[in-house]
């Protein structure tokens, strides 16, 4: 970003309104590139002093702007410039065929993204790792060695089969906050949060079952329920407001469904977030048909909105609800802390964690403790949603400006990812191997549906330390986008 250049004074006898004297200032400063998406604009008390204008005056600009979708309003922040001429995804109910219970067909697609994730030399945009974004490894690090030097020969133990008790006690106060009513002798630490789906399965499905899940979805959650020998079956989602109620409804009536498992606070992919009225009423239907949700709620820290999102087990009055987290997306991945609510399946829950890994390592709870009563966690979340909401607009920016000019990009509100769709004749899984020779990469939308669906989409991560070398990376996706879609052309008219 270059250095804003301030002119010293509005021209006050134009007959141009000084409000929009100050959006052309900001015009300009986008033209010099002085201003990039993401990037922080000016306070208004600071362009109120420099132009000699009042407050209100400056404000007006900046609400324009709002109005016409080129800044965004953070609370108690500021206002902050958007990425310009995207072509933002909408919802495609309209092509949305109604899915049957089905097994895996992208196995092999799934092995070769997990084998991408550590080649060297490579920009990892197919893993979604938002603390890449604000690392708060010296931190931790530092904690880690305070705990260590206090537990000695303890660090090296068993752990109790539920997990620390002072952490379950930090994570009950924090969903109190939110009016949770959890008691913490009721939460069981896991391994990760993949650990804790696991779990959640197996407390309310068994083999055969069917489980609705969100279509597009997370690929791991796909791979799981295969796993356990369960069916899965898509229902539409928004790109905006997540899992469709009326799709869901149709679903009910259809099908045999033993579980939903949904991620309604910030999907993986796609980045949309139910309202909390609208979790309210898809918990309400649910429990009206004793159908269980298993709540993926690992995003739900990194969100771009005003507030956080209510969890899901607030709506429960059955207790069918079982929310499942972890603190691999907004501290230490490497640490596999995560924790499950199990609302009525406590027993089972228990039973099932002691049986399949009897205990989750207890330094990493220990430091994740001292982390949370530090207030150091908090203050880590507030700067890796500021950083993860500047690469999110930043990245936008780059693929509307490299990228073919068909190519639809999502909006989410919150997360590290963003959902890319690509001509229809596009095959993103054609070129995958590709982009990993070029040094880059990124995950085929093939993996984030059961039957096979999304081949024209890609997943790509804003969850990075932006430089030079994401900018590139992004230059090298859409270079193969162009080639691809080129070439399948030429062959069709050929």
């Amino acid at each position: 970003m270059k250095p804003i250049q301030f002119m010293r004074l509005l021209d006050k006898k134009s007959s141009s309104f000084l409000y929009q004297q100050v959006i052309d200032f900001i015009d300009q400063q986008q033209k010099t590139g002085a201003l990039l998406p993401g990037d922080k604009l000016p306070s208004l008390r600071k362009l109120s002093r420099q132009f000699e204008i009042s407050v209100p005056t400056v404000k007006q600009a900046y609400v324009e702007l709002e109005r016409q979708g080129r800044v965004c309003a953070r609370p108690q922040s500021g206002y902050y410039l958007m990425a310009q001429q995207v072509r933002t995804l909408q919802p495609r109910p309209a092509t949305w065929a109604q899915c049957k219970p089905t097994e895996i067909t992208c196995r092999s697609m799934i092995e070769q993204v997990h084998d991408a994730v550590h080649l060297p030399n490579t920009v990892a945009l197919g893993i979604s790792n938002p603390i890449q974004a604000h690392a708060p490894d010296k931190a931790l690090a530092r904690l880690m060695r305070s705990v260590l030097s206090k537990v000695s020969d303890k660090a090296v133990s068993y752990g109790p089969v539920t997990g620390d008790a002072k952490l379950r006690m930090q994570l009950a106060f924090r969903y109190q906050e939110q009016a949770v009513d959890i008691n913490p002798n009721d939460i069981v630490i896991t391994n990760g949060a993949q650990e804790a789906l696991s779990i959640a399965l197996q407390c309310v499905a068994k083999r055969g079952d069917v489980i609705a899940i969100e279509s597009p979805c997370f690929f791991g959650i796909i791979e799981l329920i295969e796993t356990l020998g369960m069916k899965a079956l898509e229902v539409y989602t928004c790109t905006e407001d997540g899992v469709c109620i009326d799709s869901l409804k149709q679903a009910i009536e259809q099908h045999d469904i033993a579980a939903c498992l949904f991620s309604t606070a910030i999907n993986n992919p796609l980045g949309s977030m139910k309202s909390d009225q609208q979790r309210q009423a898809m918990v309400e239907l649910l429990e009206a048909h004793n159908i269980p949700l298993i709540e993926d709620d690992a995003y739900s820290e990194i969100y771009f909105t005003e507030h956080k999102p209510k969890p899901a087990q607030l709506y429960s009055e059955k207790g069918l609800v079982v929310t499942c987290s972890s603190f691999s997306k907004t501290a230490a991945p490497g640490y596999r802390v995560g924790w499950l609510l199990p609302g009525k399946f406590e027993e089972q829950a228990k039973r099932i964690k002691r049986a399949q890994s009897s205990s989750t390592p207890m330094l990493q709870q220990w430091t994740l403790n001292e982390y949370l009563l530090s207030g150091d966690y908090d203050r880590h979340l507030a700067v890796l949603r500021k950083n993860l909401q500047f690469n999110c607009e930043r990245m936008r920016a780059l693929i509307a400006e490299h990228f073919p000019e068909q190519v639809c990009i999502s909006q989410p509100q919150g997360g590290s990812v963003l959902w890319i769709r690509c001509q229809s004749h596009v095959n993103t899984s054609d070129f995958f191997q590709q982009a990993l020779a070029e040094g880059v990469s990124f995950t085929p939308g093939v993996v984030f549906s059961p039957s096979g669906k999304y081949s024209n989409y890609m997943r790509v991560s804003y969850g990075v330390k932006w430089g030079d070398e994401i900018e590139a990376a992004i230059m090298t996706l859409a270079k193969l986008v162009h080639q691809y879609s080129d070439k399948t052309l030429s062959m069709g008219e050929s």
